[in-house]
């Protein structure tokens, strides 16, 4: 199967379809497979075509704007942690960098349960959490929208069933 801006893709074990490894310049051109869900039953795929282009062409500076959110979720995060814990020390929102660890996948959906808009998400690895980690969504492809641990969510609104948390990118997390 082709879709726009991924080429052929295969798929997976769990339904999604797979592109092949590709450069992805917003993470400073890490290599990543993207992996396509909910695509063959979408009667919008326009949606995640265009959702695919406007991430594929997002440069690092988007992402580096989600910075002082990122920040704030390792600042909870530590403030959370027992005294005789360790954990890394960040002292301001550009250092948050180098505390993180892209995965080699990126997962494009729609939000069924919310705005029912078409999300590209990240499932990171970051220093000051090992458990659950880092998730980094964009709505459309084109802006960072929700920060925080992995929780599988596209939306802090869907994640805590709270409307008033719609366009919220972090949300406290206790």
């Amino acid at each position: 199967m082709e879709i726009p801006g991924l080429g052929s893709v295969t798929e997976d074990s769990d339904g999604l379809y797979c592109s092949a490894a590709l450069l992805v310049p917003v993470l400073g051109n890490a290599t990543c497979h993207i992996l396509v869900d909910g695509y063959d039953d979408d009667p919008a795929k326009a949606d995640f075509d265009a959702a695919i282009s406007a991430f594929l062409a997002l440069d690092e500076p988007v992402l580096k704007a989600a910075g002082p959110a990122i920040f704030e979720y390792y600042q909870d995060v530590k403030s959370d942690i027992a005294p005789d814990e360790e954990v890394v020390s960040i002292v301001c929102s550009d250092d948050v960098w180098k505390h993180i660890h892209f995965g080699g996948e990126v997962t494009i959906s729609r939000d069924n349960y919310g705005d029912r808009r078409v999300y590209v998400s990240l499932e990171c690895e970051c220093d000051w959490e090992p458990e659950h980690g880092l998730q980094i969504v964009f709505r459309d492809g084109r802006t960072v929208t929700k920060i925080g641990p992995f929780d599988g969510h596209l939306t802090n609104a869907t994640a805590y069933a709270r409307a008033d948390l719609e366009g919220v990118v972090y949300h406290q997390f206790r």
